[in-house]
């Protein structure tokens, strides 16, 4: 295991979410160890004692936040719901936990992309994670809950568009002051959203 993930959890997640904002912003070719040191805290000597490089570091930022997501998202996620706005407020439950710990985490499916390296190519292709949730979130939804006459699919695609928009105000949000976020505040914020939404896209009985 790499010494980076031997350290105490403070200086552990400063150095990964650097790593993982610089990575996810520039793309592994551009990005400077230089910034993710300087980010972390820390002198680049004394990251590099963590990690012997910045393949490596880019490797070990990708594996943990992969697992990560794994373990306290996708894993987590009761993708049986069948109600698309209770799925979806699930979706952000679990996704403002960990945001608030690692608030670059929803750009991990960057990091993806393919480098000017060929070593750093073949090993994303050995992982070929799946990050990417938005399927799985409108499969096997149920349409009986949506007005008469209306294009499910369409409904569907601007409920979608919708999301993507309140997850970039809420990101906006939690990386603008990382220390003062209030979660319970975000979901009652998110439950007012929904019902507008639920207001539009649902059928009377369903309101």
């Amino acid at each position: 295991m790499t010494k980076l993930l031997e350290l105490d959890t403070q200086r552990r997640d400063a150095i990964l979410n650097a790593a993982l904002k610089e990575f996810a912003v520039r793309g592994y070719d551009d990005a400077s160890t230089n910034v993710i040191a300087k980010e972390a805290g820390i002198s680049k000597a004394l990251m590099f004692h963590y990690v012997n490089s910045k393949q490596e570091l880019f490797l070990v930022v990708y594996d943990f936040f992969s697992d990560l997501m794994k373990q306290e998202y996708f894993e987590l996620m009761n993708y049986e719901e069948r109600d698309v706005f209770d799925k979806l407020h699930q979706s952000y439950v679990l996704q403002i936990a960990l945001i608030q710990k690692y608030p670059w985490i929803t750009e991990l499916n960057k990091l993806s992309c393919v480098t000017n390296s060929d070593e750093i190519n073949n090993e994303l292709e050995k992982r070929k994670n799946h990050l990417e949730c938005y399927t799985k979130l409108f499969d096997e939804i149920d349409t009986t809950k949506f007005r008469k006459g209306v294009d499910i699919e369409m409904c569907k695609q601007i409920i979608l568009w919708s999301n993507i928009g309140f997850t970039n105000q809420l990101l906006h949000e939690i990386r603008s002051d990382e220390t003062n976020v209030n979660s319970d505040v975000l979901l009652k914020k998110l439950d007012r959203y929904f019902d507008e939404l639920k207001k539009i896209f649902y059928g009377v009985s369903n309101e």
